[in-house]
């Protein structure tokens, strides 16, 4: 980066950790270090912080007992806790669905899956990346062990109705379990599975301004599950391993901090994150919203620029310091288009040229107007490099600009 400014919209990736979640944590890396399953008074202060921990985080989930909030490392843990958890508890059925767009660590465990002789349907979704509900419930047989479906998309901000799959779900097979990556969703939208038929859902800190390194899984008191980590009697002995304290405070209070929130993420980050959209889109001419849907979390917008390709957007945008993605953080290695763009069938032209910009509460006016003088001159010098000039011709003349 040549440039000491920074403009990070890459929220969805990973967020700054608040520094009211830090000035909580410390303490527990230093003065109180105890080990919480010690009998004494030291360390069971320990054990009794991570039960308000547990508290706060069951007032996050909306769950009815803070016995059904299980701390993981990370939203990636989550869901392998939930989705092995519940196939090992239950060897008598082969069946699972989930959908084409997917976050990674839900998609390629079903491949992985797959592999070990699981049956698999994979339900795809419309132009605007919003769920093929039919394909999903015309799947669900008295085999489906399960449906793995995300609350909103990492990479378009696009929600599913995932209240409503569940309880559509259940009344064609009782016995079938949800689980629901809500990994994008946590602090960005309202959050309640007391009354849903949702048997599990997972979550990551560093998505919410806590630390990287935490997450933790919902599990409905009715609903069985085998650990994945075996070992010691931690998390009521669901998942091994002297916990974690620092993190689990940090992603309690940043869970607070979240919901005090979610009327600010609503307006103000949606309002920023509307104006970012509206002036890329008006001011490039090969400017297309992919993320078409109404029905986003409010920080997200993807942008395909036409007959670009991403990664020299991207390393343009980072010499003037803005930070986005090219899709999510988990692929961003990856030269492979984005599966989720790919599911939506946004065409080729601008398959390789979308971006992913991403707000937080602490994105301001100022970082967003920035980013909408400087985008402009790099898909221009961009476009007047590109191979396609006839192509970029046509498609100017299509809109009316000479």
């Amino acid at each position: 980066m040549n440039n000491s400014k920074l403009v990070y919209l890459d929220n969805n990736a990973t967020t700054k950790v608040d520094e009211k979640v830090l000035e909580v944590m410390l303490p527990y890396f230093s003065q109180y270090y105890g080990n919480p399953s010690s009998i004494y008074e030291f360390g069971g202060k320990n054990s009794n912080a991570i039960k308000e921990a547990r508290e706060q985080v069951r007032d996050f989930f909306g769950a009815n007992s803070s016995k059904e909030i299980f701390f993981t490392a990370s939203g990636s843990e989550s869901a392998n806790m939930a989705i092995r958890g519940i196939l090992s508890a239950d060897k008598s059925k082969n069946h699972l669905i989930t959908t084409k767009v997917e976050h990674p660590c839900v998609l390629n465990l079903h491949k992985q899956l797959e592999k070990e002789g699981y049956n698999i349907t994979y339900v795809g979704v419309n132009s605007a990346g919003e769920i093929n509900l039919d394909e999903l419930f015309d799947s669900v047989n008295d085999k489906t062990a399960l449906v793995s479906c995300m609350y909103a998309n990492n990479e378009t901000g696009t929600i599913f109705p995932v209240e409503e799959i569940a309880e559509k779900v259940k009344s064609i097979n009782p016995k079938t379990k949800i689980y629901v990556d809500a990994v994008q969703a946590a602090g960005k939208i309202e959050i309640n599975v007391k009354d849903t038929q949702i048997d599990m859902m997972g979550i990551s800190g560093h998505k919410f301004h806590a630390p990287k390194g935490i997450g933790s899984l919902y599990v409905k008191s009715s609903t069985l599950i085998t650990p994945l980590i075996i070992g010691g009697h931690q998390e009521n002995g669901k998942r091994a391993g002297t916990e974690n304290v620092p993190f689990i405070i940090g992603m309690a209070k940043a869970a607070q901090l979240a919901k005090e929130s979610l009327n600010y993420e609503m307006t103000e980050v949606k309002r920023l994150r509307n104006k970012l959209e509206t002036g890329l889109l008006s001011k490039i001419f090969n400017a297309r919203l992919n993320s078409s849907s109404n029905n986003r979390v409010p920080n997200t917008t993807n942008i395909g620029f036409e007959y670009v390709e991403g990664e020299l957007i991207l390393l343009n945008m980072n010499d003037v310091g803005i930070c986005a993605s090219s899709g999510s953080a988990c692929t961003s290695g990856s030269l492979d288009p984005s599966h989720v763009l790919k599911a939506m069938g946004v065409p080729f032209t601008a398959l390789h040229g979308s971006i992913r910009f991403s707000l937080s509460r602490f994105t301001t006016e100022e970082e967003i107007d920035y980013t909408i003088a400087k985008m402009p001159e790099i898909i221009d010098r961009l476009t007047k490099i590109s191979p396609f000039q006839k192509e970029l011709k046509e498609l100017r003349e299509r809109k009316g600009i000479i």
